[in-house]
């Protein structure tokens, strides 16, 4: 089941689907935040792929990759490969539900939001998947949410739907640099850290980011770390396809 989460949250939160990885390009910033305007990934649809390493509870680690498709606010389709070509987990996240399939350890997931809430402990739905992707606030500020500027970062608290997410945003890329959800009840958790951001038509886009999940088991609670590193991204105009079947 850990596998399943690992998947989950990387699409958070990826190789033969696409072409060679180009050469990553460090973004570099033409200027300082002085109010609170961050970046927002603006695309239609994107393809994607990553090295992942996700370290379980237990002290074991899978390595492997991951691609990701993506249709702005509609859906999220991803495969996990352990390599040799080799295809372990396939899942698809859209508006109403998550759907994992588990090619190997048959666990698979078909479950509406509220659903996976209630066995999980962990709140999401596919805004807050996009946004923990793609480095965004989880949601736009309103006169509800507490913002300050310290330093080299805005510090942004907000409580939704039973969550208070803590998030800062670096000056310099515009963009969310750490995230911290925790649900109300204590049941789940989700941190998650960019070290690094690239160069993607000219605005920034993650590149190293650490992961930290807790959630809920019926063995109890169970903690997950996924270290990803973006190695290709690659916004289109065209129509994707997102083939998924149990």
């Amino acid at each position: 089941m850990n596998k399943l989460f690992a998947g989950i949250t990387l699409v958070v939160g990826l190789g033969l689907l696409f072409s060679c990885s180009k050469k990553t390009i460090v973004y570099k910033s033409d200027g300082k935040m002085e109010d609170f305007s961050p970046v927002y990934t603006d695309y239609e649809f994107m393809s994607a792929k990553a090295k992942v390493v996700i370290e379980e509870e237990s002290g074991k680690i899978t390595r492997g990759t991951m691609n990701l498709r993506a249709k702005k606010d509609s859906v999220l389709w991803f495969i996990i490969s352990p390599g040799m070509g080799m295809e372990a987990v396939r899942g698809l996240i859209t508006k109403d539900k998550i759907q994992i399939q588990d090619r190997i350890g048959k666990e698979n997931v078909n479950l509406s939001f509220k659903e996976f809430e209630a066995i999980y402990g962990l709140k999401l739905s596919l805004d807050i998947f996009q946004n923990v992707l793609f480095a965004n606030p989880p949601y736009e500020v309103d006169y509800k949410d507490r913002l300050v500027r310290v330093g080299k970062s805005f510090e942004l608290t907000q409580v939704r739907d039973k969550v208070r997410y803590f998030s800062k945003v670096d000056v310099n890329y515009r963009k969310v640099s750490e995230l911290v959800s925790n649900s109300l009840d204590d049941r789940g958790s989700l941190l998650a850290s960019y070290a690094t951001f690239q160069d993607i038509e000219s605005k920034p886009f993650p590149f190293e980011v650490l992961y930290k999940l807790a959630y809920q088991l019926p063995e109890g609670g169970q903690n997950t770390i996924i270290n990803v590193e973006w190695t290709s991204v690659n916004p289109h105009s065209e129509p994707l396809s997102f083939p998924f079947k149990f």
